[in-house]
């Protein structure tokens, strides 16, 4: 992850301004998810338009379209895979992979599984690293009691995750019993969908929940859910964004705005930028 993070900031500083969700925020997760999973380089314009046809569709996107344009590649992808020799990355391992009983993952399942790994190990990340600076560079305050001490780097992360996570709701949960919440009653089979930007500015567990404030003790917020489908990949992201962030903020002490962010991602699933013009 450091060396993908010093490759891309070495490309993009020299040029004095950018659009950080293009020349970082963007090629650095996806970088690190597809050589983890053993993808092989993709075109990311092309494959930026798919993700983001099927995560955040704005009007006139044809997200059926892009499920299936994805589809037909992790398709080609794993037969791929299937007749070379194995390979050290986790697709394969996945493909190669059997029960105590002998059973296998299907076709579909390892396209499923492939799916969801390529497409939530990246697009949750950018708007993690996008939103966090934005947000870091709208508190000059916080942002200077964190270049003075980078041992607030951690909390740093935890309340960026908190006050502006990458994702609005969970997938849907259904009622297995009649319930009454915040005096809406649920009937048993009911979809609910659970607002999880919400539940982190919930006033009852947090002091001022509406302050964003990297000195804030962590009170475990939601943006990764909870339980059993708590999410797989919540050390990586974690991970990209200290490095991400420490990187980017040491090599620019001087990092600003460089003019208005771009519009807000639409639909009710992620929560990010489409662009964030800086410059150093």
């Amino acid at each position: 992850v450091q060396q993908i993070t010093d490759e891309l900031l070495d490309a993009m500083l020299p040029k004095g301004r950018a659009d950080l969700v293009d020349s970082f925020a963007y090629p650095l997760p996806l970088t690190v998810i597809c050589e983890l999973l053993g993808v092989p380089d993709i075109d990311r314009v092309a494959f930026r338009a798919l993700s983001n046809a099927i995560v955040a569709p704005s009007e006139g996107d044809d997200d059926i379209a892009a499920f299936e344009g994805l589809a037909a590649y992790l398709d080609e992808l794993i037969e791929d895979k299937r007749c070379t020799a194995p390979a050290d990355d986790l697709l394969s391992a996945l493909i190669r992979t059997r029960a105590e009983d002998g059973d296998r993952l299907s076709h579909g399942e390892l396209r499923a599984m492939a799916f969801i790994l390529l497409v939530a190990g990246h697009e949750t990340t950018v708007n993690l690293i996008t939103t966090g600076v934005h947000t870091l560079l709208a508190h000059p305050d916080q942002l200077a009691a964190l270049r003075a001490d980078m041992t607030l780097l951690d909390a740093t992360v935890e309340e960026l995750l908190r006050f502006e996570g990458p994702v609005h709701t969970a997938t849907y949960r259904y009622a297995a019993e009649p319930m009454e919440i915040g005096g809406r009653s649920i009937a048993v089979g009911d979809p609910v969908m659970i607002g999880l930007d919400a539940a982190n500015r919930d006033a009852v567990h947090l002091t001022d929940p509406h302050r964003f404030d990297i000195h804030r003790a962590p009170r475990g917020h939601l943006s990764f859910g909870h339980g059993i489908h708590y999410c797989l990949g919540a050390p990586l992201a974690r991970l990209e964004a200290r490095v991400a962030l420490r990187s980017l903020l040491e090599r620019c002490p001087d990092l600003a705005l460089d003019g208005p962010p771009g519009d807000w991602l639409p639909g009710m699933l992620m929560r990010g930028l489409r662009s964030l013009p800086v410059r150093w």
